[in-house]
């Protein structure tokens, strides 16, 4: 019975040539799109799922912590000294911003370059591409820049997070003699720890506003007013630990009404770990676009598409992944530097 129906099929299918057609493979194209765009698509939304992940990961973490450090504290600092321009020193977010500019304005040129492909505009299609291309080295070497700032001179790794914050009011001890002073500590508000030995720890005492004339020892131990890392449990001194110095201060404990001393805490480790991993893989993206659009900005003056005569398609996929990655960029932004 079933070599009988078998039998029926291929001679319908010999009779009715339109039957088979839908067999016809590559003739046909899906969405009506070329494969090669069509396989970007791919790419990109597996690799949305990856950075999806990521952010939730971190949002995850940020909300479930007690203290977390206040981004405008964190990213206050910029090149040339013009954070100096501002009240306190702090520029918060002007240069994070800047950067932002940068690639937003490049995903703006790219589709430039695209424009000019599909008119078959050799020269329009060089000259925004090259365009995109400074933007996007523009923007590596802020985040360069931003990476050593943040580990070279204030001492932030995957493993350690100088940043902490306060989740109590006081008021600061006297670093040298220990008594209570009228500086205040208030809740909420982010702090950086300095290492002893440093210029800008020894003048700022660990925290900003604070006791600027006094020197702070670079020996690791328990002092009056702050406390200096660096002793084992034994007692005896660790050459290798940074020597980060931690100002103390003095809270009311709402429960029994009586003065505790505290001493600063680092921030929560999550933070650097995920600011580096996150960033860091989507500065892989952004280094990766960029080579790929210096190759084919390179083949499009060559004239490699010219003979193509398919409005530069190739132009218009690379595009697809460099509107991606400013996409990306700004969750990115939202995430880190707003929230």
């Amino acid at each position: 019975m079933t070599e009988e129906r078998d039998t029926d099929i291929i001679v319908a299918e010999d009779q009715k040539p339109e039957l088979n057609s839908d067999w016809a493979g590559g003739d046909r194209k899906p969405f009506r799109t070329s494969y090669g765009k069509l396989m970007m698509w791919y790419f990109l939304l597996s690799d949305a799922f990856t950075f999806a992940g990521f952010l939730i990961a971190y949002g995850a973490l940020r909300f479930s912590s007690p203290s977390w450090p206040v981004p405008d504290r964190v990213f206050a600092t910029a090149p040339f000294g013009i954070n100096e321009l501002f009240p306190n020193d702090q520029a918060p977010l002007i240069f994070v911003t800047f950067m932002s500019f940068l690639l937003i304005i490049s995903s703006g040129t790219m589709v430039r370059a695209v424009q000019e492909g599909a008119l078959e505009n050799k020269r329009g299609v060089v000259f925004w591409m090259l365009l995109t291309v400074l933007g996007g080295a523009g923007f590596l070497g802020c985040q360069a820049w931003e990476w050593t700032n943040l580990i070279g001179k204030e001492n932030m790794t995957v493993t350690t997070n100088p940043f902490g914050t306060y989740t109590e009011d006081g008021y600061y001890l006297d670093p040298e003699t220990g008594e209570i002073t009228e500086e205040e500590v208030v809740s909420g508000e982010t702090y950086l720890l300095h290492v002893a030995g440093e210029a800008h720890g020894e003048e700022e005492g660990g925290h900003e506003g604070g006791e600027e004339h006094f020197a702070y020892s670079d020996v690791p131990g328990d002092y009056p007013g702050y406390v200096v890392d660096g002793l084992r449990p034994d007692g005896s001194i660790n050459p290798a630990a940074k020597r980060f110095i931690h100002r103390k201060y003095v809270s009311t404990d709402e429960t029994d009404g009586k003065q505790y001393v505290r001493v600063q805490q680092f921030g929560p480790t999550a933070f650097g770990a995920l600011f580096f991993g996150i960033t860091g893989f989507h500065g892989f993206h952004v280094a990766t676009g960029v080579i790929f659009l210096l190759i084919i900005l390179i083949n499009a003056a060559s004239g490699v598409y010219v003979a193509r005569m398919n409005g530069y398609e190739m132009v218009e996929k690379i595009g697809l992944y460099w509107h991606f990655v400013d996409l990306v960029w700004v969750f990115v932004f939202l995430v880190f530097y707003l929230l």
